[in-house]
């Protein structure tokens, strides 16, 4: 029974991928223009090459905020059962939050959040 569901899956999931797609470039507006080909950054025409390098502190400082903003999707549902949890599910959060503040004291530490 367990096959048959996820054959049943994953056909419905590639029928409904293919089936949207298929619609989308029947129904989709077309127009053909050159101006659509060209490089903007918000509505003025960019000067120079589009390929241009950017610090790795701008994407070390996204990965750390990406970090600790899935670290406050894991405390929610905690913070929803805590009470049903006792000492040993407190036990288990401070393990994490304390893991959390080492990332954090080494990336402070590495100058990871300082903006040069």
């Amino acid at each position: 029974m367990n096959e048959s569901f996820l054959v049943v899956a994953l056909v419905t999931a590639v029928v409904m991928v293919v089936g949207g797609s298929v619609i989308a470039l029947l129904i989709a507006p077309r127009s053909k223009n050159e101006q659509k080909g060209d490089p903007y950054e918000c509505g003025v025409v960019s000067r120079g090459t589009t390929w241009m390098p950017f610090k790795v502190g701008y994407y070390l400082f996204a990965i750390l905020f990406l970090m600790f903003d899935v670290e406050t999707i894991y405390l929610f549902p905690w913070a929803v059962v805590t009470r049903t949890l006792g000492i040993g599910g407190l036990a288990v959060v401070g393990v994490f939050l304390a893991i959390l503040a080492l990332g954090l004291a080494y990336a402070w530490k590495k100058g990871a959040l300082e903006w040069k």
